[in-house]
């Protein structure tokens, strides 16, 4: 049986005295959309960090196509094939679209044809063809979040990390952009999300696991996670579980997606 894409072993990241992640375990197989869920300041992002090279780990392993990546450089990480987008955009403000692109498949390609050529595929990839001349600067969020995904998708990644990449989209735009990673994935590209939206993660992924203080407390096929009373009591408190009988009530938004969680709990 073949490695997975991706293996986290007992990962800890501290800072100071305060554990952010917390002997952290996961792994995503090639081929599969994987997502990682939790309250606000569960360690989500941190996790995401430490895997991607952005942060040395404590102790722990990270395993990227069955090497042991743990401690190496960022560039070294990407050239392997796992790279990840960022909550915060910051696009090269002054360059257009096509230019912004451009520098990820630099990474790739040295020729400057091959990597204008592959810049603009990928443009047309994320639907923005129209906008290739356009300086970033001008962009809505919806354009920087999907310049933000072109940059990475430039670097012809194996696996792709997504760090709340829907944050501030309109329904609409959610919409889009999840039939986007749904492409992406059926182009051969492995991907691991965070994400707040629950009607993506649960239109999206195969396998969820949700983190809290830094801390894997459940994993698995998603409609049998938001149903764990772990995982509510993690989102509403002490004894909500028991007073919900440990069941979930609310719809995704409008589509069949599955269970979310509770009304009234914190996104993801």
């Amino acid at each position: 049986m073949s490695a997975p894409m991706l293996q986290v072993q007992g990962l800890t990241k501290i800072f100071g005295g305060l554990k952010a992640v917390d002997d952290a375990s996961l792994k995503v197989e090639e081929g599969r959309i994987v997502a990682l869920i939790g309250p606000n300041g569960a360690g989500k992002t941190t996790l995401f960090a430490c895997i991607a090279g952005f942060l040395p780990v404590n102790t722990g392993q990270v395993t990227l196509l069955g090497q042991d990546i743990t401690g190496w450089p960022v560039h070294r990480i990407a050239r392997l094939g796992m790279v990840r987008t960022f909550q915060i955009t910051q696009p090269f403000a002054k360059l257009s679209v096509h230019e912004n692109i451009a520098v990820g498949a630099y990474q790739r390609f040295t020729d400057r044809d091959e990597a204008w050529a592959h810049a603009q595929r990928v443009a047309e990839q994320v639907g923005m063809g129209a906008q290739l001349e356009q300086p970033a600067a001008d962009l809505t969020v919806a354009g920087r979040k999907r310049l933000e995904l072109a940059r990475t998708l430039a670097t012809n990644p194996k696996l792709l990390l997504l760090d709340e990449v829907m944050a501030g989209l309109n329904p609409s735009e959610i919409v889009e952009i999840v039939d986007i990673i749904r492409k992406i994935r059926d182009s051969g590209v492995t991907v691991l999300l965070i994400e707040h939206v629950m009607q993506a993660v649960m239109s999206l992924s195969e396998h969820l696991y949700v983190l809290s203080y830094g801390r894997i407390i459940a994993d698995g096929a998603p409609r049998d996670v938001v149903r764990d009373p772990a995982v509510i009591e993690a989102y509403l408190g002490r004894g909500a579980a028991e007073q919900m009988g440990g069941q979930t009530s609310g719809q995704t938004s409008g589509q069949d997606d599955g269970q979310a969680l509770p009304q009234g709990a914190p996104h993801a």
